[in-house]
């Protein structure tokens, strides 16, 4: 499945045809993982611990997954998006409403080592699919809960979603600062921090259960996630207590600081360091600037960024963007090009699904030397695919075969994209 990468060093070397090898199941090997989430955070929380080797078993509601639906895609039930989100994952299909696929969850949970769920406090009580609940089939689970706002919260059980968390994190208010009008990033940036956030602190209670033998409960809940990352250099003068000036990155929140144009396109180049802005203001033909005194030091080019880029961006017109970029790798000036989204698709390797046909592949982007690098060992699957197959291994599900749970094929796959979309 896919093209192995065979670099002579898989740290240094590069893979160009794929992002996996079929010959590493990763340092998560031997681990059973218990995917309860839907939609983006959690779902990319199990791809991660799925990517590294762990054996994850989704379970899907009836009505399916909004993900499975999000964006446009090959064939029914597997979205672009889906086809990322839900590889390395085995999936079963329950009614947790129902006395029977709730029992049918247990007797799964009594076989993993990890629960990684985004249902609210109230619905998880409502299930009796609680730590406690999971607990008492299996007393070492390591049980990751995941939602909006913390579960001893007034606002606990309030519905949140990616925008809803970036307005309350105080990322809006950055841009506010920035350039008058508060602003959502264009990314699902809470979802995605908070999905990472899940599979850093799954993995330290794994580690503990590793030396002490005791599992536990993890919460993360995603306001909590989303405001320590802003604050990390947003908090800034305001940490110390009396403060000693406003929140707010100086540099971070310039209006100047985005990319600049080039004589054919776009570039992003940052003179950092005082020998950075001499190197590039001579070879832009302005020696004067490098003896300009807001260059002096870093609290002069902090407090001058805006004429500094303002600057910087002027002398950037007079070439091309290949040219700038030759220069500052010569010189050691950090710079990028800006790629279009469009590029960055085109330049990702290719698997073949045996439903989908070929997709772009994005890379698990972690490598480690003892492992040819992540695979890719399952494609995603359609919904109840794995039903029986699970059923074998963990109980006697009473009517449950290969012939009663087959997944079915292409545009008749069940459950309905309407259904789906309109949940």
């Amino acid at each position: 499945m896919g093209v192995e990468a065979t670099p002579a060093d898989p740290i240094d070397a590069e893979p160009k045809d794929a992002a996996m090898s079929p010959t590493s199941n990763g340092p998560l090997d031997g681990v059973r993982v218990l995917d309860l989430s839907s939609v983006i955070m959690g779902p990319l929380a199990t791809q991660i611990l799925g990517d590294l080797g762990a054996d994850v078993i989704t379970v899907e509601d009836p009505k399916g997954t909004l993900n499975r639906v999000m964006t446009p895609g090959p064939v029914h039930q597997l979205s672009g998006l889906a086809l990322n989100l839900l590889r390395n994952k085995r999936n079963v299909v329950l009614d947790l409403k129902d006395a029977v696929g709730r029992q049918q969850l247990l007797d799964i949970a009594a076989t993993v080592d990890v629960v990684v769920t985004n249902l609210r406090p109230g619905a998880l009580r409502r299930l009796r699919l609680t730590y406690h609940d999971v607990h008492e089939v299996r007393p070492d689970i390591v049980y990751c809960q995941a939602q909006g706002y913390p579960a001893d919260s007034p606002a606990a059980d309030a519905p949140a979603y990616d925008d809803v968390i970036q307005a309350g994190s105080g990322i809006p208010d950055t841009f506010r600062r920035q350039g008058g009008v508060p602003v959502l990033v264009p990314t699902l940036v809470a979802d995605k921090v908070s999905g990472l956030t899940i599979a850093y602190a799954v993995l330290a209670a794994l580690f503990e259960r590793e030396r002490t033998g005791r599992g536990q409960r993890v919460e993360v809940p995603m306001i909590d996630v989303m405001t320590a990352f802003t604050l990390v250099e947003h908090a800034g003068a305001a940490t110390a207590v009396p403060p000693q000036g406003s929140p707010g990155y100086r540099r971070i929140l310039n209006p100047e600081r985005q990319p600049q144009r080039t004589s054919d396109g776009w570039i992003m180049v940052l003179a950092y360091t005082r020998g950075n802005y001499e190197d590039l203001f001579r070879e832009a033909g302005r020696p004067d600037l490098a003896e300009d005194e807001r260059i002096r030091s870093a609290r002069a080019r902090i407090a001058n960024a805006d004429s500094l880029y303002r600057d910087v961006a002027e002398l950037l017109t007079t070439r091309t963007t290949a040219e700038w970029l030759e220069f500052c790798v010569a010189a050691g000036i950090p710079a990028s090009s800006v790629p279009t989204l469009e590029e960055l698709v085109d330049a990702l390797p290719e698997d073949e699904h045996p439903l989908a046909g070929r997709y772009k592949v994005i890379p698990q982007p972690v490598r480690f030397s003892a492992h040819s690098g992540p695979t890719v060992h399952r494609h995603a699957a359609l919904s109840g695919e794995h039903t029986a197959e699970v059923a074998a291994e963990v109980a006697d599900w009473p009517g449950v075969t290969a012939a009663t749970t087959a997944a079915p094929r292409g545009d008749a796959a069940h459950p309905d994209r309407a259904t789906m979309e309109d949940r």
